[in-house]
Formats: C-alpha cells, structure tokens, sequence
C-alpha cells in the first residue's frame, strides 16, 4: 500500500508554553536575564490580572502584553505552529490553567507544547518577613481587638512568649522551637507597628532592624573591621569593650534589669562584677534570699545558668509529684481517686 503525502508530513510543531512566575516580595521590575528573553522573544505574552504589578515595567521595557485568561484547551491552539506563549502567573500561580493542561496531556488525543516553569525573581533570605508585616498592618487596621493594643498591654505577653521558647529549648522540641520564634518575633513587629502612631516620636520595623544591623556592625569589628578575634574570649572581650564605649556607664550594674527573676539577676550582677575584675564580698545577711544569692554567685563562676539549672530540677520533681499521684504517663487515676487527691474545687490550674 502506497503512502499518501499527508502521512509522510512531519507531525506540526505544537509549540511552547512558558509559565513565568514572580516574586511580590521583589521590587516590580527585577526580573532574570532568562525572563526577559523569553518576554523579548515570545509570539505572546498573556497575563490574567490587569493589576499586576509588574505589567506597566514589561510594557515600558517594550513587552506586548495582553490582558487574556485563555483555557487550557485556548492555550494549547494558540501555541500551534512552533509559537511560544508566555503566560505572566498571578500569586497563585495559574492552578487552574495548569490543571488543565494536565488534564488535555493526560487524555493522549492532544499534542501538547513544550511547557517551562520559569521562575522570573526569587525571594531572598528573610523576604518572608516582609509577609508579616503586611499582615500586622491590616490585622492593626482592621482587628478589634488588635487596633486598641498599647505597649503596656502587651507587656507580659512579651514575658510569655520569652519563657515558651526558653522551654522549648530546653525540651528539644524542634516544631515548638519553630512556633514559639514566630511568637517572639510577632511581638518585635507588633510593637514596632504600635509604634508608628506615636504623635511625637513614632518609629518603624524598619528602625528597629536598622538599629540593630548598625549595633551588630560595629560590636563585631572582627568581622566587619580591622581587629582580629581568634577565640569566643576575644569577641566577648570586643562586644564589652564597644557595648561600654556605646553606653559610657558609670557603673557595671547600669543596664542589668532589676525585674527579672531573681536567680538571673543575682548571675547576671555576678558576671558583670568578675567581667570587670571586681573582687566583691557577698553581702552577709540572714535568710533563705542571702542563701540563694551566694548559690546564684558560685553557679554563675562554675559556667552554670542558675535559672536553667534549677527548671531543671523542677521538672524532675514535677515528674515525682505526678508519680506520686499517680498521674504520671502509665499510671493514670481514676476520676474517684484523682477527686479526692485535689478535691472538686481546687483553684490551681
């Protein structure tokens, strides 16, 4: 049997999709090399959303860019004969298009283009951080209950949070790690956002990171400047030096807050007074806070965290209170005898 003509013709070129995603958390316009030339070179450029912020710098750098949402099955047509279409992704990436494809690739009676996922911009390390921002703006703007929060109020929140991570650490729970720094982390941005609407001295986010990048910068000028540092004692001994330069204190104790617990402050007064050389007889005086004060003082020369040490004990013996009542894990009550223990209205939580 002869071939006709049609069955010796090549198959026609179905063509060449490119997806090309963006970054919101990127300034509009700073695109890949790879992106602008396939914007340069496409038959096409479609994009769905007439808002979308990189429009106006595609059309100023000269791209034709049409305000379309094709289907699937559009898409695919306007591909034919070797044409290459950039599709210009909202946030969300075009699901609904790509489904589709899917779905036309998967029937096997359609010959489907090339398909690229071209990522345009990339977010740089922390850009989420730029998220929440945008979030606590509106959550300040819009939440009944957010809008009326003043520094005062959010005070012992902060002191929470604190004390959860701290835990958290102390635990080795890796997803609870995770969590309670976004707990913290929220507090830095919702007191920087209250901030802002100070009348007289209002300051940003943006002030706050500022501030802190310009005081990382100049105590570690080990990395940053000249001096060397080849050990952890002679980075102390730079961060001491510029911290005293910064703060020209009188006294070693200035800056150590006095409302901290008390086992932390006692080390922490402790540290600062050997830091500076400062032989300091501890005070003589009766009573169990004398006593706590000379255990804080000789855990603080032996490299040991007061606080932590004795959380940690705590727990051991949180651990043998539940043995002993018989709710630790295996060794559950029952509700008759759990009742009797703590009786029906205990206040304790």
């Amino acid at each position: 049997m002869n071939a006709s003509s049609s069955d010796l013709a090549p198959p026609a070129d179905p063509g060449r999709i490119v997806l090309l995603t963006t970054s919101h958390r990127v300034a509009p316009g700073l695109l890949s090399w790879p992106a602008w030339q396939a914007l340069r070179t496409a038959d096409a450029v479609l994009c769905a959303d007439g808002a979308h912020p990189q429009l106006p710098y595609l059309r100023e750098a000269g791209a034709a860019v049409a305000e379309a949402s094709p289907s699937a099955q559009e898409l695919v047509d306007a591909c034919a004969g070797g044409r290459t279409v950039v599709v210009v992704a909202t946030g969300e990436g075009e699901p609904a298009l790509t489904d589709g494809l899917a779905r036309l690739a998967g029937s096997g009676r359609v010959s489907m283009p090339e398909l690229e996922l071209l990522p345009a911009s990339y977010d740089l390390p922390g850009a989420r951080l730029l998220d929440l921002v945008q979030v606590m703006d509106r959550i300040r703007a819009e939440c009944p209950w957010s809008s009326r929060q003043t520094h005062e109020g959010l005070a012992k929140y902060g002191i929470e949070e604190a004390y959860e991570l701290v835990e958290a650490i102390e635990a080795g729970d890796r997803e609870e790690l995770r969590e309670e720094l976004g707990d913290v982390l929220l507090q830095v941005v919702f007191h920087s956002r209250i901030a802002e609407e100070h009348p007289d001295e209002p300051f940003s986010v943006d002030d706050v990171a500022g501030g802190i990048v310009a005081k990382l910068i100049h105590r570690h000028p080990h990395v940053f400047g000249d001096e060397k540092a080849e050990t952890p004692e002679d980075v102390k001994e730079h961060w001491l030096r510029t911290k005293a330069e910064e703060k020209r204190r009188t006294s070693v104790t200035e800056g150590v807050p006095l409302g901290q617990p008390g086992l932390a402050l006692a080390a922490k007064l402790a540290s600062r007074a050997r830091t500076a050389g400062l032989d300091v007889p501890l005070p003589r005086g009766e009573g169990v806070g004398y006593e706590l004060l000379a255990l804080a003082v000789r855990a603080e020369a032996a490299g040991v965290d007061p606080e932590a040490a004795l959380r940690a004990a705590a727990r051991t013996y949180r651990d043998a209170i539940r043995q002993t009542e018989g709710t630790a894990p295996g060794t559950a009550a029952t509700a008759p005898e759990q009742e009797r223990r703590t009786g029906p209205d205990t206040v304790e939580g």
